[in-house]
């Protein structure tokens, strides 16, 4: 299924990123779809889980997902790594795995950044945040190696500065940036790079492209003196737009403006052209074929001690692999336990990718390509930096040089050349030229190491096939190789022309073999034995018949010539070393008397300098001790002394005698020198083995203190998480307390043993709590309840039962509470006490007892409206308090006039006040009865009422008004208390 086309970004963060990432999503413009994926990696402690998932969502709208594996990566989206796990991403979806390092050493940032680049190539894009350490570094160069881009966060505003550091340092990173800046120059960028890059590859080839490159292949040869016109166009093409993007310019023409303009841009190209993907041992299936099958080739288990092992690593750029192979080399030669000497020439043209090799410093994320055992044998820790150094013992075998594999004759007499991943940037034509160089730089069987995407295809016939996979090639003899000393238009001088290209080419060949036989035969006939040898007489290299004044030393087996010089050679020989070493001029001792085999030549010793070539052995200082045999001059015999007699016999052995005496000094005193020097030798090495243990315990120390670092920043991590769940936590803290203290509603939290655990201030009106009562049990405290002492029990019952209670309580002060219990339960549904609440119900049982009034008056309201008889209330003075509608239709005043009549209004005239207000007095007292009495309607009419008088009494038993039912009376209808007739 094919993969939509989108950017990545990677971000990455140790101690301090929490901050980073806040700040950077913060800035993320709010409502603007990026159309990019960020993916977060940060060092979490394994056993703690991370909340950065929950503190990201706060600051962004997108979608923001924990990675679980497999999971498909969508624009608009952000996804966290989970703890304890190594994430890539591979075709599209992210992929989770256990770490395979120690924790301590786990490199999570450049194992992903190393996955996103070979996934999205030019649209992968990091960030490195906040940190600790150097992870990420090696992961960044992959991303520029792929043409993707780089920011990092500016030191300034680093919590913590390593990471950044260190990847700043590395020259590749094209924005350092506050991590609020980053969004808007991300999209920008996006905007501006992906538009571009989806232009027709038809459209990059036309000619006005190919005249921009021709004027920016004139600028970058005026700026550097480096021809990329034979560079890969496509190649070229990606890395021009890049910088373009950077700089946000949209025509060819501006750029190439700019370019005049701004030098430093066109350094800033060069090294965009330039970045080599890196790394010790990288493509490890093709160095363990280098280890099992090229190295038996290169040191053979019975090749002579003291032979000379010559490499190249051409294209080396900050010398991974050229350390990686003198490394394979070294096992070996341990292996075997042989003392060849080995010369690796490592060269490329970029000045400061040299200059970074021969440092041999490197971040400590190499520990993810190099094996733990030679990371301790082959590396040491620096102090004070989060990085290694290559031992002198391996930089001791690399010869670092600028020097164009295009332009510059090859090196020559070589076992081994390897060129990976060079020849891919590199048009077909420049291939064809730069193959055969190598062909020529090899001796016969040398082996040809070539990247994992590279050939011989069109010089088959040069190179014999050792292991197609791992592209190792050995050089093959045949009739079309180009002599030595004439390849691809480069004399052994480095200058001529090419053989091959030149119509006179066998005569010049011929010529070359005239001019070897000259030199031979003027060698052969110049007898000098010669020697080269190093400032403390170490031999190196022996010419012509030297063993007439060289002998092996007894004890141990060496190649020193001082110890190695005949009798009558030593001493002028040390004299001469000494002098031509101090003075740098030759040094000349004719007339040397040496013994040989029982008899003595004369001979004349001669030291001379030699200067090495600085790019073969740079810090080497060499000297060639000549030793040619002369004939004793006529004066030298004529002062021989001539024996005369008894006399002349005995000076001759006198002086013999003497001579023996010196010599036999001489001897002791060389002996005692020798012993000295053995002494100082065993010192040395007892020097050298502690300083080893030392180092070792150096080694365990900075082991040590990585694991602590690391545990440190996970620290760190949890710790920053930590301070923000603090934040929220008080925060939500003070919310609640300010919502209890705001409130009337007193609560008591209780756990399992009843023991209080907080409560409110309204608690304290119910329960006498002071502060010092928390972790009480709550049955110890007095309270304020009347009639109420269960509180631990129905506390008990409810935690048994999970049933919560509730039951109205008054206090002494008459006030009323519902107590309610509950269970006190977590997040996580985990019952973990109780909580007690008393409600405030004092207005509501009031609320209550008046609506039960109201009920009642309701009730009685609709009996006298509905009642068939008139019914009235009157209060003790006779004024009318109540009329209900049938005594509004029986007299005939509606209810609004009667209530401000008084009774007597509706006595007839004629009727005695006396009467009806002495009626009102009894009916109060209770002992009125139904009578039969008159009243006067409103039109006048004298009406007979049968009335019954009832006293209305309070809750104090006061009588504060008389209730009366009055019903007319029809003719016929008999009276109270009156017998009706048979």
């Amino acid at each position: 299924m094919a993969v939509a086309a989108f950017p990545i970004v990677g971000i990455g963060a140790s101690a301090g990123g929490l901050g980073a990432f806040e700040q950077f999503f913060s800035g993320m413009p709010q409502g603007v779809a990026s159309g990019m994926a960020f993916v977060l990696v940060q060092h979490l402690a394994p056993d703690h889980k991370s909340l950065l998932s929950e503190l990201v969502r706060r600051y962004t709208s997108m979608k923001v997902l924990e990675v679980e594996d497999g999971m498909l990566v969508e624009p608009d989206s952000t996804y966290i790594i989970p703890p304890n796990r190594d994430m890539a991403l591979q075709d599209g979806r992210l992929r989770l795995f256990e770490p395979a390092s120690p924790r301590g050493q786990r490199l999570p940032i450049d194992f992903f950044f190393r996955s996103l680049a070979d996934d999205r190539a030019e649209q992968a894009i990091c960030v490195v945040l906040s940190g600790t350490g150097s992870d990420g570094t090696l992961g960044l160069r992959a991303i520029k190696g792929a043409g993707g881009m780089a920011m990092a966060q500016d030191v300034a505003s680093c919590e913590y500065d390593g990471m950044p550091v260190s990847a700043i340092a590395t020259g590749l990173v094209d924005f350092v940036l506050r991590p609020a800046e980053m969004p808007a120059q991300l999209i920008a960028y996006a905007g501006h790079a992906y538009r571009r890059a989806q232009k027709t590859p038809d459209a990059r080839r036309a000619p006005d492209v190919e005249s921009t490159l021709k004027r920016i292949f004139a600028l970058l040869l005026a700026r550097t003196r480096r021809d990329f016109s034979q560079y890969k166009r496509n190649t070229v093409i990606r890395r021009v737009e890049r910088r373009m993007a950077v700089h946000q310019i949209e025509s060819q023409d501006d750029y190439i403006r700019y370019l005049q303009a701004n030098a430093t841009e066109v350094d800033a190209l060069f090294r965009d052209l330039l970045i080599g993907v890196t790394s010790f041992f990288r493509d490890a299936e093709a160095f363990d074929a280098l280890e099992k099958t090229g190295m038996p080739r290169l040191v053979p288990e019975d090749s002579a001690d003291g032979r000379l092992i010559r490499v190249w690593v051409a294209g080396c750029s900050t010398g991974e692999e050229a350390y990686s192979v003198a490394i394979l080399l070294h096992e070996r030669l341990e292996l075997l336990k042989e003392s060849a000497r080995v010369q690796i020439f490592a060269t490329d043209i970029d000045a400061n990718a040299i200059a970074e090799a021969r440092s041999g410093v490197y971040p400590s994320s190499i520990a993810t390509d190099v094996s733990p055992e030679r990371l301790a044998r082959f590396f040491s820790p620096v102090a004070g930096r989060d990085a290694y150094r290559v031992r002198k013992s391996i930089r001791d075998m690399v010869a670092f040089a600028e020097h164009d594999v295009i332009r510059d004759p090859p090196f020559s007499r070589l076992d081994l050349v390897s060129c990976r991943n060079l020849l891919i940037y590199l048009s077909s034509e420049l291939q064809r030229r730069i193959i055969p160089k190598f062909h020529y730089a090899l001796n016969p069987d040398g082996l040809l190491f070539l990247g994992t995407s590279e050939s011989v295809s069109e010089h088959a016939q040069m190179f014999s096939v050792v292991d197609q996979k791992a592209k190792l090639f050995a050089r093959e003899e045949h009739a079309g190789a180009s002599p030595r000393g004439l390849v691809a238009g480069v004399s052994p001088a480095g200058a001529g022309v090419s053989v091959a290209h030149t119509p006179h080419g066998t005569l010049a060949a011929g010529r070359l073999h005239l001019r070897e036989m000259t030199e031979g035969a003027l060698l052969e006939h110049h007898r000098a034995a010669a020697v080269l040898v190093t400032a403390t007489g170490e031999i190196l290299y022996l010419h012509g018949r030297t063993g007439k004044y060289l002998e092996p030393a007894s004890g141990e087996a060496g190649m020193n010539i001082l110890k190695m010089a005949r009798e009558g050679l030593r001493q002028p020989l040390t004299t001469a070393l000494r002098a031509v070493a101090a003075n740098r001029e030759p040094v000349s001792h004719p007339g040397l008397r040496v013994r040989t085999n029982g008899d003595s030549v004369t001979i004349c010793l001669t030291a001379r300098p030699v200067r090495p070539d600085a790019s073969v052995m740079p810090h080497q200082e060499l000297f060639c001790v000549i030793l040619e045999e002369t004939e004793a001059s006529e004066h030298e015999q004529d002062l021989r002394p001539r024996p005369t007699g008894a006399e002349g016999e005995a000076q001759i052995d006198t002086l013999r005698r003497e001579l023996a005496a010196k010599e036999q000094y001489l001897e002791a005193a060389n002996r005692e020198l020798e012993i000295s020097n053995e002494e100082l030798t065993s010192a040395n090495e007892e020097l050298q083995s502690l300083n080893e243990e030392l180092q070792s315990t150096n080694e365990e120390l900075e082991t040590s203190k990585e694991e602590l670092q690391s545990v440190n920043e996970e620290l760190a991590t949890v710790n920053n998480e930590l301070q923000v769940r603090v934040t929220e936590l008080s925060r939500t803290n003070n919310d609640m307390n300010n919502l209890m203290a705001g409130n009337d509603i007193g609560t008591i939290f209780v756990d399992h043993q009843i023991r209080i655990t907080r409560f409110t201030p309204a608690a304290t009106q119910i329960v006498n709590l002071i502060a010092s009562d928390v972790g009480r049990p709550v049955g110890d405290i007095v309270s304020n309840l009347v009639g109420y002492d269960q509180l631990v029990e129905d506390v008990r019952k409810v935690l048994d039962t999970l049933v919560p209670s509730e039951i109205e309580l008054q206090t002494r002060n008459g006030s009323w509470f519902l107590l309610q219990i509950r269970p006190y339960r977590t997040l996580e549904n985990v019952i973990e006490g109780a909580v007690i609440t008393f409600f405030d119900i004092t207005e509501m049982r009031k609320l209550r007892a008046l609506a039960a009034e109201t009920e009642e008056l309701r009730k009685l309201a609709l009996i006298a409206r509905d009642m068939r008889d008139a019914m009235t209330v009157q209060s003790l003075g006779g004024r009318i308090l109540a009329w209900n509608p049938r005594a509004a239709e029986l007299y005939g005043w509606s209810e609004s006039e009667a209530l401000s009549m008084h009774v007597q209004d509706l006595t007839p005239a004629g009727t005695s006040a006396d009467s009806v207000l002495e009626m009102l007095r009894l009916a109060a007292d209770g002992v009125l009865r139904p009578q039969s009495v008159k009243r006067r309607a409103r039109d006048g009419h004298v009406l007979d009422i049968l009335l019954t008088a009832t006293a209305l009494v309070n809750e104090s038993g006061e009588t504060y008004a008389i209730a009366t039912t009055e019903r007319e009376l029809r003719p016929g209808e008999p009276e109270p208390g009156s017998r009706s007739s048979s």
